[in-house]
């Protein structure tokens, strides 16, 4: 199997509306594939076309190499919805016992150390469980059976930061073991540090696909550097991705968009006595794609033409 997902041209329209359109996308096998844009832009479309709970207008999908109206499919994909809706009397406990045992059986012992790991009370009814904890029990059934295919909306809606953070090292579990996560989401931070691609999607089509690790060089740094000695502006203005300079005797301010390479060269030729770089601005580059300054990159990047 040489793709985990793969779109061609997918497209589904809601009457005149456009939910999603002309879909070219592959997700590869072992890898963090995380699914960026505004709510409405098309991210729960594509996930419910990948899980036939809708079929599309036209075009086609492939899910671990097979139709994904084939049932064999759907036991070997975990899957949490962005809207979980758990209601009854039923304890979390046995909802969880019955779904692990619809899925071939699931061990109780992997069901319990996943509710530690998040923290999760599993002993109060369903339909009283708060958002967090609604949350945290979708988890646990996404998780619990290993599957080969994790697809996540919106997952961390509801938790609080250090269950965030163990969400993220259950996730890391995953991709390590070789199985593959789509991670769908409007924000940046929570895909950042365990995705290896992203795909952005803005009005129902996709703006983008970009390395985790080529967005870090395309990404904006606010860089400083202190000399013994004060320096001319002229050897800093003008540089390739240089702006918004400011040269006050021996300090100079700037920030660079892309590699700094030109930026250290130039200050090599003076005494540094300290420098500081902040961490790149991943969320400056991935706004560029809904700004319209960022229209030409936007328009750039789209696969299929509007």
């Amino acid at each position: 199997m040489t793709s985990v997902v793969r779109t061609e041209r997918l497209t589904k329209f809601y009457g005149d509306r456009r939910g999603l359109e002309d879909l070219d996308l592959e997700i590869r096998p072992g890898e963090v594939f995380g699914y960026l844009g505004p709510n409405g832009a098309g991210k729960t479309t594509t996930i419910r076309l990948i899980l036939d709970v809708i079929r599309p207008t036209r075009g086609r999908v492939t899910v671990l190499g097979t139709d994904p109206r084939d049932a064999r499919v759907r036991g070997r994909i975990g899957y949490l919805p962005g809207e979980l809706a758990l209601e009854g009397r039923e304890r979390a406990s046995d909802y969880l016992a019955f779904l692990g045992g619809a899925r071939g059986g699931v061990p109780r012992g992997r069901i319990a150390a996943l509710a530690e790991r998040l923290e999760a009370d599993l002993s109060a009814p369903m339909g009283r469980l708060s958002k967090g904890n609604r949350q945290k029990v979708g988890l646990i059934q996404a998780f619990m059976h290993e599957p080969e295919f994790l697809i996540l909306d919106e997952p961390t809606s509801g938790l609080d930061p250090l269950v965030q953070q163990e969400f993220l090292a259950m996730v890391r579990e995953v991709r390590a073991s070789g199985r593959t996560v789509l991670m769908s989401s409007h924000v940046l931070a929570e895909v950042e540090d365990v995705s290896d691609r992203v795909g952005i999607v803005r009005g129902g089509r996709l703006a983008a696909v970009e390395d985790i690790s080529a967005l870090r060089e395309k990404a904006v740094r606010r860089v400083e550097f202190h000399f013994d000695a004060p320096v001319p502006r002229e050897a800093f203005a003008g540089l390739p991705g240089v702006r918004d300079l400011r040269v006050q005797g021996a300090s100079v301010r700037c920030t660079i968009d892309g590699r700094p390479d030109a930026l250290v060269k130039a200050a090599a030729r003076f005494t540094v006595v300290h420098m500081v770089s902040a961490e790149p601005d991943l969320e400056e580059i991935f706004l560029t794609y809904y700004s319209g300054e960022g229209e030409r990159h936007a328009r750039a990047a789209v696969q299929e033409p509007a």
